[in-house]
């Protein structure tokens, strides 16, 4: 018995010592582990990276930027449902532990011990704690340092930070697969909702990919995903947060991710230009990381307009020039559809298009197969404009009448199916004919913008950004030549110079010679002389010798002026061939400034962005900030005065002057290079620009509230063809845009401002109308300035009295230059000064 107590005592003893070697051991390892842990009172303040959302002018998603896909919630915005499900699924003792769960812990060792052998990856009992420890701090290394240093922190985080915040921090870092970190950006990702939406089933399924979110893709591993949802959703039930009956329901909802791009804006090039801006504005970090709310001033609806609108243009001019050729050609059709799924699509192709290989040819008819479609047929009506391609465009093969001409069995070509008329939706019968389409190689531009605020509503800037063809914007980068379309600055600085619409310019011969440049001789588009013509009629048919005499008179260095004030240039040469629009500019630069020639001459900054938002909503930029007198904060009507918004505009021209040239472009579409676009019946001014050997075609036009410009080129410049110009390349481009953007809006006659007074005048010779006279028109005069019954020659020596044998004998071999207007109407600086000789630049320019 005695050496019974002896040996208790001894294992007592041994005990004891064990324990207290235990106890020392476990503070050594709290000791040595806790050395150099990281510091977590940032997460006191945490801000993490989130997304910058970029929001259309309806209020529609447009873009989104970020580093990490995160959509910051507060702890108190965030449903109980949501934090429920993560609780159930991830840590059910969450608020009733210090940060570890020992009996997690004991139970995963047990589970640990019995796998050992197994090839399996140890288990862990990690709290929601300690994710939020190792999400911040630590690897996803897998041992037992990395464990009890996330246990260690846990317990102090948990002592510190608070449940809630812990918690907050959690459904905010988290990943959860698709590039979504947090609850907010995952719900957004897989079911378009945001987190109020959700309801039991998709909170459970989020709930569900903590774990292994890769592991749990609700279409790749749909069955896995359903499981391990269905386990959450009882998971919720045994805790109590749902009832038995409530989850018998989830469980039956079908998993399905449901994420709906319709509402979102389809912009890339506008999208593009605002995320220079913001990086140029605020940096890189900023944008990415800043969780900035921008709101933008695309408007969907118009842009979409722009999209097909270029497209639709582009193609028919790429369809005037030939056709290609085939992409390939198959030896032969064995195996063809494993071969066809082979062929890569082009650059720039639609996704509405196709690739099929031709089957079966005839002179009417091919029949075509695709790879996956049945095959369908197509045919010679819709194929004649298939001719082919020669000499870069300038010429073309013979007239197409038979199908074999253009096809042959074997050839790989794209395809689009050919909607049946009279109905916008294509029936069973039409689906199966196509239509031959080819990739343009040209390109262009479309910008339209509000000429009273410089808001920008749409822009295209190219054929294609989204499917690889090409991210730089012609509307913003490209540095090319307008061509006539820069004339109309040209006619207003003579307009603020004295002359009048009915200033007779003569249209004749024009020789400089310069001892660099050498000889001069710009020519009309028809290579024709005019003889003295009012100016009017220089705009609408656009007449280079008319535009570079009227400058030659002025003088090139107040049009460079006029140039730089209106925004299209940075100090323009004062070269004679920049009178012909031969200096480059961008788009965008063009369009601003015919908006300021619709707005009045107001100075106009055109914008992309309306206003933007830091992370916590407080207002950081605002593109409008005129002051508001009488706004206040009222929103019912008290008899309180009305609210007035002051013009804070910089005036840069008379807009006497400005409605004047507004009133000759109205004329370019009534009766001059923009005739074509007659057919709209609204109220429209504009002009077209074609530059030398047509390298580049413009058209700039515009109603009293849109400014719509269209630019079309290649972007390594050549001629666009002998036959083509702004009016035939452009115009129909802003005809498809207007006809569409103002069907169902009531557009308002052009604003004339006062100090105007409209005179009946004879259109040839410019002076008041008599009768008898056959060509009669209104013509905008501002008072005092109006014309008389007597014409003057303005010439080398000065002003003088149309001679007494009149208009028609006069004799065009002389370089004068008359004017309608009267001697009163011209300042005397212009009386008394000779025409001044500018230097010129090469070439000329259309």
């Amino acid at each position: 018995m005695k050496y019974f107590w002896r040996c208790c005592l001894w294992l007592l003893s041994l005990g004891f010592v064990g324990a207290v070697v235990a106890v020392c051991g476990f503070i050594y390892v709290l000791h040595y582990y806790s050395q150099d842990l990281p510091a977590y009172d940032q997460l006191r303040n945490y801000e993490p990276p989130i997304v910058t959302r970029l929001y259309a002018g309806d209020g529609r998603l447009l873009a989104e930027f970020a580093e990490e896909k995160r959509v910051f919630v507060p702890i108190e915005f965030i449903p109980d449902r949501v934090k429920n499900a993560f609780i159930a699924a991830e840590d059910q003792n969450f608020y009733r532990h210090n940060g570890v769960d020992m009996k997690a812990v004991a139970r995963a060792i047990v589970k640990n011990v019995k796998n050992i052998g197994t090839g399996r990856r140890p288990e862990g009992a990690s709290t929601i704690t300690q994710q939020v420890a190792k999400n911040f701090f630590f690897s996803n290394e897998v041992s037992y340092v990395r464990k009890i240093k996330e246990a260690i922190l846990a317990y102090r985080m948990s002592n510190t930070l608070g449940r809630d915040h812990i918690l907050e921090l959690y459904l905010n870092q988290i990943y959860l697969g698709g590039g979504a970190h947090g609850v907010a950006a995952a719900a957004l990702y897989y079911f378009d909702k945001s987190l109020e939406e959700l309801n039991i089933a998709e909170v459970a399924y989020l709930a569900a990919l903590p774990k292994a979110p890769n592991n749990y893709h609700p279409v790749k591993n749909h069955d896995e995903a359903l499981a391990r949802r269905n386990w959450v959703i009882s998971r919720m039930a045994i805790e109590g947060y749902i009832t038995d009956a409530q989850a018998e329901m989830a469980q039956a909802i079908p998993l399905e991710m449901k994420h709906d791009s319709s509402e979102e804006v389809d912009a890339p090039y506008f999208a593009e230009e605002v995320r220079r801006e913001l990086s140029e504005r605020y940096g890189e970090d900023i944008l990415y990381q800043g969780g900035l709310a921008v709101k933008t001033s695309v408007d969907p609806k118009l842009q979409d307009i722009a999209e097909r609108s270029l497209r639709k243009g582009l193609m028919e001019y790429d369809k005037r020039h030939g056709y290609r050729g085939a992409l390939t050609t198959f030896e032969t059709l064995s195996d063809w559809r494993k071969n066809l799924a082979d062929v890569p699509a082009p650059e720039g192709m639609l996704r509405e298009w196709s690739l099929a290989a031709v089957l079966e040819v005839s002179a009417g008819s091919a029949k075509i197969g695709f790879v996956e479609h049945d095959q369908g047929e197509v045919k010679l009506a819709t194929s004649k404009w298939a001719r082919e391609y020669k000499n870069d465009g300038y010429a073309l093969g013979p007239a197409i009448k038979s199908l074999d001409q253009v096809l042959k069995v074997g050839d790989i070509i794209i395809v689009e199916p050919v909607k049946a008329e009279g109905n916008a939706n294509d029936n069973a019968e039409a689906k199966q004919e196509y239509e031959i389409q080819q990739v343009p190689i040209v390109q262009g531009a479309l910008m339209a913008l509000n000429p009273h605020t410089g808001r920008v509503l749409a822009m295209q800037g190219g054929w294609n950004y989204r499917y690889g063809h090409s991210e730089f914007n012609r509307a913003t980068q490209a540095q090319r030549q307008p061509g006539s379309s820069f004339k109309p600055f040209v006619y207003l600085a003579a307009l603020e110079a004295g002359f009048t619409p009915a200033t007779l310019v003569l249209d004749a011969p024009f020789v400089l010679e310069d001892d660099v440049a050498g000889t001069w001789k710009p020519k009309n588009y028809s290579k024709e002389f005019y003889g003295p013509t009012t100016l009017r009629v220089g705009i609408e048919k656009s007449r280079n010798l008319m535009t570079v005499r009227l400058a030659d008179y002025i003088g090139m260095e107040k049009i460079a002026q006029y140039s730089d004030r209106f925004g299209i240039t940075d100090n323009m040469p004062p070269l004679l061939a920049n009178s012909l629009g031969s200096a480059e500019t961008t788009l965008l630069r063009m369009t601003a400034a015919y908006g300021m020639l619709v707005n009045g001459g107001k100075r106009l900054n055109p914008t992309f962005v309306d206003r933007i938002q830091d992370r916590y909503g407080n207002t950081i930029f605002k593109h409008d900030d005129r002051a508001c007198s009488r706004c206040g904060d009222k929103i019912k009507w008290e008899d309180q005065g009305v609210p007035v918004i002051e013009d804070n505009r910089e005036s840069i021209a008379d807009e006497r002057a400005v409605y004047q040239i507004v009133s000759i472009m109205q004329g370019v579409i009534d009766r001059g290079t923009g005739a074509r676009l007659r057919y709209l019946n609204r109220p429209l001014a504009g002009k077209t620009g074609t530059t030398n050997d047509s390298r580049d075609a413009w058209f700039m036009g515009f109603t009293p509230d849109l400014v719509v410009g269209v630019y079309v080129g290649f972007d390594r410049p050549r001629s666009l063809g002998r036959r083509e110009s702004g009016s035939s390349a452009a115009v129909p481009i802003f005809g498809a845009f207007m006809e569409e953007a103002l069907d169902g809006v009531p557009v308002s006659p052009f604003r004339r401002p006062s100090g105007i007074r409209n005179v009946r005048i004879n259109a040839e010779t410019g002076v008041r109308a008599r009768p008898g006279d056959k060509k009669v028109i209104w013509e905008s005069f501002i008072v005092g300035n109006e014309p008389t019954d007597e014409m003057y020659i303005l010439g080398e020596d000065g002003i003088s009295l149309m001679p007494s044998y009149g208009f028609d004998e006069y004799n065009y071999d002389q370089y004068y230059m008359p004017s309608a207007g009267g001697l009163e109407s011209l300042p005397p600086e212009l009386v008394q000064q000779p025409p001044t000789s500018a230097t010129t630049g090469t070439g000329g320019l259309y």
